[in-house]
């Protein structure tokens, strides 16, 4: 009888712990999947910004400058270390900030700002920044999700052992949160 017991015992442990496992590997893919989201988009806009400078180039030919930290910016991207969600985060938002220097030269040519083709890509780099946007927070939402199912008992317990670890959120960089802090000026 207390064999019969125990064999129960062993049996609903093993199932706890294969409920809990799978648990969390659906939760992992979840978040792996969200930041392949998010890789997507970001290489949409990646591909659409060497069409978009060379629309801009046509009518604006002295703001290299601003052409050059687009370029570079776009370059930083592409080389971030697979796997360096900080300097990645870092990087994109670099890249996020020259397009819209970029966007501003635009308002200084008014044969520029009528052009259709600029208009559909920026259009495009609009709509793309918003899928970003909204790619970072389904990540975030999903690693939420994650670390806290690593968090709570009795995961917390067999999570470590099973060799899953939490994942950091996509952030903005510092600079950014400070700019966020502070009231924005308005001047009539």
């Amino acid at each position: 009888m207390i064999i019969w017991i125990v064999i129960g015992v062993i049996v609903v442990l093993l199932i706890a712990v294969w409920a809990i496992y799978n648990g969390l590997i659906k939760a992992r893919v979840r978040v792996d999947e969200a930041l392949s989201d998010i890789t997507v988009q970001e290489k949409r806009r990646l591909d659409l910004i060497p069409n978009l400078i060379e629309t801009v180039k046509g009518y604006a030919k002295h703001e290299k400058s601003t052409f050059e930290e687009v370029t570079k910016a776009r370059s930083a991207v592409m080389n971030t270390p697979e796997g360096d969600l900080g300097k990645r985060a870092e990087n994109e938002n670099m890249l996020s900030s020259t397009l819209k220097s970029l966007f501003a030269v635009s308002e200084n040519y008014p044969d520029l700002k009528a052009n259709e083709s600029f208009l559909s890509l920026q259009s495009e780099l609009t709509d793309t920044e918003d899928k970003i946007q909204a790619s970072r927070r389904f990540y975030n939402g999903n690693v939420r999700d994650f670390n806290m199912k690593l968090q709570v008992f009795p995961t917390n317990m067999l999570g470590g052992m099973l060799g899953f670890k939490s994942r950091d959120f996509y952030d903005v960089a510092e600079s950014e949160k400070e700019a966020v802090k502070k009231a924005p000026e308005v001047k009539f």
